[in-house]
């Protein structure tokens, strides 16, 4: 499975996000073969719960694991220092990134300490993201830790 069709998952997290009134953000975690063993998306209004990020629903639905080494993260966003650390804390070996325009999060610092990381600047996602940073900025804001 190639990087853009891994990235059609976490678009349609993203988008049953959004249709659910919450952070259009997906995510997939995917084996080295391809096939996915979790998805997710973005449900912090949703689940009035601050640490459900499109990465960690993923992480989570794709339970335990004998290693994390040889899984691919697929995100629409650059992960943020939180799930960065998830990634780091299980040694996920590879990030899809679908964009980073809009947050560049910790995609630097992840590539400093080894992972693998494609930043495949989708259109699709940027316009996502930048529609929804401009219709609810104090919402995204709370996303991201900033007053």
């Amino acid at each position: 499975m190639t990087n853009e069709e891994m990235l059609a998952f976490a678009i349609e997290e993203a988008k049953l996000g959004l249709s659910e009134g919450g952070i259009p953000i997906g995510a997939a975690l995917f084996d080295s073969l391809g096939n996915c063993l979790g998805r997710g998306h973005n449900r912090r209004v949703q689940e009035n719960d601050p640490s459900i990020h499109g990465e960690t629903d993923a992480f989570r639905k794709a339970g335990r694991q004998k290693t994390y080494r040889d899984k691919i993260m697929v995100t629409t966003l650059a992960p943020c220092w939180y799930c960065s650390g998830l990634i780091r804390q299980f040694n996920i070996g590879t990030v899809v990134v679908g964009e980073s325009a809009t947050f560049a999060g910790g995609i630097d610092w992840l590539r400093a300490n080894g992972v693998q990381v494609y930043d495949l600047h989708s259109a699709e996602c940027v316009a996502m993201m930048s529609d929804f940073i401009a219709n609810n900025p104090a919402l995204w804001n709370e996303d991201i830790g900033e007053d």
